[in-house]
């Protein structure tokens, strides 16, 4: 399976520090997934910039026909966290429930969680999920998923 990555982070992208989330979603994934199927990840590192995560969506759904596309950052309310508004200008059904249980999770332990905005969508048979930016939330909340990634991929491919 063809996944989609992509690293939203304008302090990354500029070389300031590492991009640890990416490699993360990595990690979960090759630990989690398990059902025998091999994992090809294509990984973008972009700014915080709306056009910009918008064309890299478009492009890993509609040319790289990446079946799963993951995001990772941008989700808060600051004025440079734009990821949920690139993903609804690209998706065709949005799946909130992704988002939802995300912050579900995250809230006993961190009382902020409520302040992201992360989201989920259908772009074609491409499934789009924006993650927290935080690797140990992805750690966190990337497992409860799995088995509703997995089912989603199996409607689009039907």
């Amino acid at each position: 399976m063809k996944v989609g990555r992509i690293t939203l982070s304008d302090r990354a992208s500029a070389g300031t520090y590492a991009d640890k989330s990416g490699p993360e979603i990595e990690r979960v994934f090759r630990d989690c997934w398990g059902n025998g199927e091999e994992l090809e990840f294509v990984s973008h590192l972009l700014p915080d910039e709306r056009t910009e995560i918008s064309n890299s969506l478009r492009r890993l759904a509609d040319e790289e026909d990446c079946e799963l596309i993951v995001t990772t950052g941008g989700t808060g309310p600051t004025p440079r966290d734009v990821t949920p508004e690139a993903t609804r200008a690209v998706i065709e059904k949005e799946l909130p429930g992704f988002g939802e249980i995300m912050r579900m999770r995250s809230f006993p332990n961190v009382p902020t969680a409520i302040l992201s905005r992360a989201t989920a969508g259908v772009r074609g048979k491409s499934l789009i999920i924006n993650l927290p930016g935080n690797p140990k939330a992805v750690g966190e909340c990337l497992p409860l998923l799995i088995p509703a990634i997995r089912e989603g991929i199996d409607h689009l491919r039907a």
